[in-house]
């Protein structure tokens, strides 16, 4: 990406709280609209299925729904009091009370309460299944240890009961930011008065309709939009969404909280002529991955590029060509993993002196700048560093195989993700391995477990845009067994538990020896292999204020509401 590369204090300052970022300018300054872009498309108002996961409701909407917490830039679980607060209550088990503000309400009248968390809990926790889960649920992390949400529907107070010996350390991250959906639509959709009753009495008829509505009701089709489905418990409100007018946020007039600098976000997703809509100054604000886009050269604009949060990696399939290890472990030895980093993996020159970004990642269950992580990633040693061919051949030998086709999905166009994949084929030709660019604009990570790809490169939980937080809860989870986001289908027993452990330890000792037993499994598995934290870019438009890069799941758009372009 070609821009001029100018500092501003908007794009330096980092781990901002989005209620004390404050605008000096007057009110007559003020543009009323801004435009917002990034690298996925918005294709449903539900960041927690499978497929909202890997869309960028998350980036769109956490404005929108906000809920007890949002993430920072530094990828921590940060309190947002707007919509309450939450205290632990003394005991053995781990309760928390989460109790709602008495102003919190949708915009379209219906009060916010604790419904909407039992129906996070029930959708989220995979404990309602018949064949399979009900809920197409991206991930059941934190959820699944809940044990009970006591709840008087309509009540402003509910008590979450996690089980006996399931203390979830991250337990400030759930019914956060896009967790919360308005339960009362759920309800009003599947012809009930609310969504507690038949929940808790585990009426498996009206949730399989709560379901059914969670899973696909809430789809986005820009032209074709229904606002009554759309409440919003956040500053802004979804107004419209068209292809050729992108999706309207306006200021929400039922909010409670501190008004919006700017009146109306307009988000423009993948898909979007991004240079077109740069030349004719429809966009302000844009969030890509580092050289996935090539606008020329562009004046009147700076950019930042960080590191990210999210783990650059190809996710296997364990079925079809590569259902043997060996097959996986042979494509593996052939992709050169340290030429990718020195040519791919590096944020720009005036990216921030983190931990982040500094080489190739080894491992899968400890982050890079975690103090465990060193020791962990001794595990795997020189090898998968460059290009093995005499490996290569030796796994595939061991599969049986003399060569291999392996389709690489991922979300087009991208340029980077492109040029990673033709390094890939390159060198694995020699190998009889043929690396085969699958790329689309539909595509999906589920395709993967659908046997259309043998394997996807994106981010943590093979997520093609945004990913990532500091616990790195995703990338866990996604090897465990039965998780919405593990689309490859990989199973171990151990990986299980250790993820399960993981979940509800913060000792130190405990974890290295958890996480070095479990990459010392996934490296001779290879249900994936990680490759570097993906740069991430920012770029803005001179005169814009408060726009904070976050490398995260969350993405810039996570204080949009503080926002505010100066003529």
């Amino acid at each position: 990406m070609h821009v001029k590369r100018r500092r501003s204090a908007a794009l330096v300052a980092a781990g901002v709280a989005a209620v004390s970022i404050t605008a000096c300018s007057s009110p007559e300054d003020k543009v009323p609209s801004i435009g917002y872009s990034f690298d996925n498309v918005v294709d449903t108002y539900n960041a927690r299925t499978v497929d909202g996961a890997a869309s960028g409701a998350r980036q769109a909407f956490t404005r929108v729904q906000v809920g007890f917490s949002y993430l920072g830039p530094e990828g921590d679980a940060l309190s947002d009091n707007d919509i309450g607060t939450t205290a632990i209550v003394p005991g053995d088990t781990l309760t928390v009370q989460y109790s709602i503000a008495p102003a919190a309400k949708y915009s379209d009248g219906a009060p916010m309460a604790c419904d909407d968390l039992v129906l996070a809990w029930a959708a989220n926790s995979g404990r309602f299944a018949t064949d399979g889960p009900v809920f197409d649920a991206a991930s059941s992390a934190g959820y699944s240890d809940i044990q009970r949400i006591d709840c008087v529907p309509g009540a402003k107070e509910a008590t979450v009961v996690f089980a006996p010996g399931r203390s979830y350390q991250n337990w400030r991250a759930l019914f956060g930011a896009t967790d919360l959906l308005p339960a009362h639509v759920a309800a009003r959709a599947a012809g009930v008065p609310n969504v507690v009753d038949p929940i808790v009495a585990g009426d498996n008829d009206v949730v399989g309709r709560i379901a059914e509505f969670w899973n696909t009701g809430w789809t986005l089709t820009p032209g074709a939009i229904d606002t009554s489905l759309l409440p919003s418990a956040g500053p802004y409100r979804v107004e419209s969404y068209t292809a050729d007018g992108g999706l309207v946020l306006v200021a929400n007039e039922a909010w409670w909280g501190i008004p919006p600098e700017t009146e109306q976000v307009v988000v423009w997703p993948k898909g979007t002529d991004v240079a077109a809509k740069v030349a004719d100054g429809s966009l302000d604000v844009l969030d890509h991955g580092a050289g996935a886009i090539d606008l020329g050269t562009t004046e009147g604009f700076v950019t930042s590029e960080e590191p990210s949060r999210g783990l650059e990696q190809l996710t296997f399939a364990t079925q079809g060509v590569l259902a043997e290890a060996s097959a996986r472990r042979a494509v593996a030895a052939c992709i050169p993993r340290s030429d990718l980093f020195d040519t791919l993996g590096h944020p720009g020159s005036d990216a921030p002196a983190t931990g982040l970004g500094s080489g190739i990642v080894d491992a899968r269950l400890v982050q890079l700048d975690t103090l465990e992580y060193p020791a962990v990633a001794t595990v795997v040693g020189d090898r998968y560093r460059r290009s093995d061919l005499d490996q290569a051949g030796k796994e595939l030998s061991a599969a049986g195989e003399s060569a291999l086709t392996v389709r690489v999905g991922y979300r087009g166009p991208d340029a980077r993700r492109a040029q990673e994949v033709g390094r890939m084929a390159a060198d694995c030709a020699a190998a009889g391995i043929t690396v085969v660019d699958a790329s689309s604009p539909e595509f999906t990570p589920s395709a993967l477990r659908g046997g259309a790809v043998d394997a996807v490169l994106g981010s943590s939980g093979s997520l093609p845009g945004p990913s990532g937080s500091a616990g790195g809860v995703v990338a866990r989870y996604s090897l465990r067994t039965g998780i919405g986001l593990n689309v490859g289908g990989y199973s171990n027993g151990r990986i299980d538990s250790i993820v399960d452990q993981l979940a509800v330890t913060d000792d130190p000792e405990r974890v290295l020896a958890l996480a070095t037993e479990g990459e010392n499994i996934l490296w001779n598995d290879m249900p994936s292999l990680p490759l570097y934290n993906e740069p991430r870019t920012t770029v803005v438009s001179d005169g814009m204020q408060d726009v904070v890069p976050n490398p995260t799941a969350a993405g810039a758009g996570w204080n949009m509401d503080r926002w505010v372009l100066l003529r």
